[in-house]
């Protein structure tokens, strides 16, 4: 089977967005299982994180006007007239020219409206000198500041991770409504490809690397990875196994069989799972042109590059996306690299996008991105790099010192 018409970069996440839609299968998880799990439902808060005015600093409670004027060669002077403990409420008003103790985190009391640091002040036998005035609401944090009650904290698709556990926590809540975790299926294929564990390979054959680095970067995304074997280059064979596979995951990734060599038969056996059936085959891209992406029954398939790097900068630019859609996770556009100085000169077809590997390194204050030279199926390229450089279809290539974007791998 001969390649469609070839899509570009763009329009293969144009046509993810539009295809791919999400599980909506959902579970309650307690906070301290829920890490990386998508929300299903928004968290509203039920009341003010915090819920009293609060001291950001050790110090003292003072009302900030009896602090102007106040200077090393100047102190004001204020009476100390108590001290908040923290766990207690803060029982006492704070009168014209007093001040008590405040911890950090501690109540403020009434009567209060900053709070002068420990570090610029001094108590002596309960006469406290102040050296630097504060302004009204210094070092205080007010009730509600950081969480309103109901205020949407949290909306559906957030990923949670740790911060946005901690938010929830802040508000007395200990279990949250998520989609479930996403199981993926992956299958080898190629008469040459063995077993990882092989330890001495038979003239023509490779090891099967992909599925550990397929599996690792998905596991890195807290999907559950059901690995299928490897299979040869039979069709009634690789179709069995990959209809039995994909009957029990949420999407199938094949690798190893993606090009149009008489015995790839890739593209009929993802036809054969259901329909729509394949709408990407071939992207204008360099390391991974020969890459298929399917829906079949409501379900992704990935059809990757059988070259180690290839696939590995696919799964990353597609399959990422392919799944984060999947799992219902909001997709926002952030940035997603970062920006370094390119150490030689890179030529580029235009109306191709190309993705260069390269090692990253500091000089002189600056991030540099030196290409690491070698060829799509070689495993140490990936090894050695720190992230991939995207030269987009538009440019003839970069040159020697331009500021490129770099994904990170690591």
């Amino acid at each position: 089977m001969q390649f469609f018409k070839v899509k570009t970069v763009e329009e293969t996440f144009a046509m993810i967005e539009e295809k791919i839609p999400h599980i909506t299968d959902t579970e309650e998880r307690s906070l301290e299982d829920a890490l990386d799990y998508i929300l299903a439902v928004p968290v509203t808060a039920k009341e003010n994180v915090p819920g009293f005015d609060r001291s950001t600093v050790d110090g003292y409670g003072v009302r900030a006007k009896d602090t102007y004027g106040s200077s090393d060669s100047m102190p004001g002077f204020l009476t100390v007239v108590g001290e908040v403990k923290m766990g207690e409420s803060a029982a006492f008003p704070v009168g014209q020219g007093e001040a008590v103790y405040v911890p950090t985190g501690g109540m403020i009391p009434p009567g209060c409206d900053s709070v002068i640091m420990i570090e610029h002040c001094e108590d002596h036998d309960g006469l406290l000198n102040t050296y630097k005035p504060v302004a009204p609401g210094e070092n205080i944090i007010r009730e509600g500041e950081d969480i309103t009650e109901g205020e949407i904290l949290l909306s559906e698709g957030t990923r949670l991770r740790p911060q946005e556990l901690g938010a929830i926590a802040s508000l007395g809540i200990s279990s949250v409504t998520v989609y479930r975790k996403l199981k993926v299926g992956y299958l080898s294929s190629g008469d040459e490809i063995v077993p990882y564990q092989t330890e001495k390979l038979a003239e023509g054959q490779i090891r099967d690397i992909n599925y550990l680095t397929i599996a690792g970067l998905a596991k890195q995304w807290n999907i559950e990875i059901v690995y299928g074997g490897i299979v040869k280059d039979d069709y009634q064979e690789f179709q069995r196994k990959a209809q039995s596979l994909y009957d029990e995951v949420d999407c199938l990734i094949l690798s190893g069989g993606s090009s149009v060599g008489a015995k790839d038969y890739t593209t009929d056996v993802i036809q054969s799972l259901g329909t729509p059936g394949v709408f990407v085959h071939g992207i204008s891209i360099k390391p991974g042109k020969p890459t298929i992406l399917a829906m079949a029954n409501g379900k992704p398939v990935i059809g990757l590059p059988g070259h180690p790097a290839s696939a590995m900068i696919i799964f990353m630019l597609f399959g990422e996306k392919i799944l984060r859609k999947l799992k219902g996770e909001k997709i926002e556009k952030k940035p997603e690299r970062i920006f370094a100085r390119i150490t030689k000169n890179i030529p580029s077809a235009p109306g191709r996008s190309d993705y260069i590997r390269v090692r990253l390194f500091e000089n002189e204050g600056e991030w540099w991105a030196e290409p690491i030279i070698g060829k799509s199926g070689l495993i140490t390229t990936l090894v050695k790099s720190d992230g991939i450089v995207e030269i987009t279809s538009e440019k003839e290539g970069i040159s020697q010192g331009d500021y490129v974007p770099v994904i990170a791998t690591r």
